[in-house]
């Protein structure tokens, strides 16, 4: 005997509560003339910041947790109008900003926020698209592959490389290496994983000891662990060692190890130097072992004909990644991977749950969602596409060029001043040098001067930096606390370059003479 269900009871509701017509938040989205008005704002704004970027400090000066304090701890009950948040933008924001399009921002690897990828990014914005799929955003995934063909004729590399836009190197050389090892013959690591495989000799991944650290994240995030990382010895030049690779992959392999990859590397993050492709190449077809070219800085510069040479031997990489948002003037983020064997690559990640499956044919359309972990995928291609429409090679290539000629100015004025040294090749336009007090030439066998050099070079660093008129970064090389100029904004100049250089002489003759130790001797 079933039961019929209770009425629900619904008391009368009070009038004093009934819900006021003009207090109920407005519905959809704002009205398109608060764009219109408020977007001509923020567009003036962005004009200007590009006309006049040194009218801020390039280092953003806040302290940890100031930004945060200044701003409510929760969300506004009621939405407020688009000209006060941008107040707050403009009076909150930007002076808690680095400001990485200024043309005295000379840190890690400068780059360049441009004109039409800024246009692209707002167009991108506004369609929202998600390039999952192939029906999810047909022009995102066909705009991405005529992109990365274009890109990959001005690398001059080889046709069969077929392309995909990650959002950093870091996430291209993570995918590279899931393809390697998804390539190792009988490891099946898709299925059965890596943990607890006695059947399986420990993977040997072989990198310099100047590659990029997201290789070294790369082997923690696919289960290899740190330890399946051999780091092969450099040359003076600070470029891979191709007899110590080789000896190295003799050792594991009589050892019981299974070597399965090779990172080479064109435009090391330190020094920039370039790894000796051709021949590592050699090695790892005779090995058989994937090779994967980390050229995320350098791979640029091969737009200029005269430096196709740089990529020599990445014709015979099984996967390689170029970031357009370091040296081609793309905005942030935009890494391409190319791969010559990319059905092991899709073999890797290809997964497809019943809600994501269309008629498409697999041979008709490309579902980008195969070619990583992300499944969501922004419109990367449009404002590298944009890019290289608004510049065309010979503009892109003569920007290139022009800052490779900054760097030799650099360098050759370091080279002529007696207080300052240069501390590895120039390649590119990235130029690495320390400060040295003329009468210290030579001593660096005495434990004192050593400690001295670095502590003036680190403190030079801080004194430069504060003065916000330019950013250097800084490296290590074979225990030199070592200074870097890297140049790729398209809005630095010549004088951005000399008053760096200016600076950094300034401030350390100024240290030298305040903390030199009295055992050194001090300079009068």
């Amino acid at each position: 005997m079933s039961i019929p269900p209770r009425p629900l009871s619904t008391p009368p509701r009070s009038p004093s509560i009934q819900p006021d017509p003009s207090n109920v938040p407005p519905v959809g989205d704002l009205p398109t003339s608060e764009l219109t008005r408020h977007g001509g704002r923020a567009l003036d704004w962005i004009a200007a910041y590009l006309d006049h970027p040194e009218r801020y400090p390039v280092l953003a000066r806040v302290r940890p947790g100031e930004l945060r304090a200044a701003l409510p701890a929760q969300a506004p009950d009621a939405g407020e109008p688009l000209a006060r948040i941008l107040d707050d933008f403009e009076q909150l924001i930007v002076p808690a900003v680095t400001h990485w399009n200024h043309p005295g921002f000379l840190a890690y690897f400068g780059i360049t926020g441009s004109i039409p990828g800024i246009l692209g990014e707002l167009l991108a914005a506004a369609l929202n698209v998600n390039a999952m799929l192939w029906r999810t955003a047909p022009a995102a995934t066909e705009l991405e592959e005529v992109a990365l063909g274009w890109l990959r004729d001005l690398l001059g590399l080889p046709a069969a490389f077929a392309g995909s836009i990650q959002d950093t190197a870091s996430a291209s050389s993570m995918v590279a290496l899931a393809a390697a090892r998804e390539a190792v013959p009988g490891l099946e690591a898709r299925t059965r994983g890596l943990l607890g495989r006695p059947d399986q000799a420990p993977l040997v991944l072989y990198l310099s000891t100047e590659a990029h650290s997201s290789i070294d994240k790369a082997a923690i995030a696919l289960g290899l662990g740190t330890d399946s990382l051999s780091k092969v010895a450099t040359d003076p030049d600070y470029r891979m060692d191709v007899a110590d690779l080789e000896r190295r992959i003799a050792a594991d392999r009589a050892a019981g190890k299974r070597p399965f990859a090779v990172v080479a590397t064109v435009g090391t993050t330190s020094t920039t130097s370039i790894d000796p492709v051709p021949a590592i190449a050699a090695v790892c077809g005779r090995e058989r072992l994937w090779l994967h070219v980390d050229a995320a800085y350098g791979g640029s510069a091969a737009v200029v004909p005269e430096l196709r040479h740089i990529l020599d031997g990445c014709q015979y990489a099984d996967s390689l990644v170029v970031n357009p948002h370091k040296w081609l003037f793309t905005p942030m983020d935009c890494s391409a991977l190319y791969c010559r064997r990319p059905s092991v690559l899709t073999g890797a990640f290809r997964l497809t749950p019943e809600y994501l499956r269309t008629t498409e044919a697999e041979a008709e359309a490309t579902n980008l969602m195969d070619w990583g972990v992300s499944l969501g995928r922004r419109f990367r291609a449009l404002k590298l596409w944009m890019v290289m429409r608004a510049y065309g090679r010979e503009g892109l290539a003569a920007r290139i060029r022009e800052h490779l000629r900054l760097a030799r100015i650099a360098a050759t004025a370091v080279d002529a001043a007696a207080d300052l040294e240069r501390l590895a090749p120039v390649p590119f336009s990235t130029v690495c040098f320390r400060a040295r007090p003329p009468d210290l030439a030579g001593q660096e066998d005495q434990e004192g001067v050593r400690l001295h050099l670095n502590a003036l070079n680190a403190a030079t660093l801080e004194a430069v930096n504060g003065t916000g008129e330019v950013f250097l970064s800084h490296t290590v090389l074979r225990e030199r606390t070592t200074l870097r100029i890297a140049i790729g904004n398209l809005r630095t100049e010549e004088r951005h370059v000399a008053r760096a250089l200016a600076l950094v002489r300034e401030h350390a003759a100024r240290l030298d003479r305040e903390q030199r130790p009295t055992a050194l001797g001090r300079k009068p």
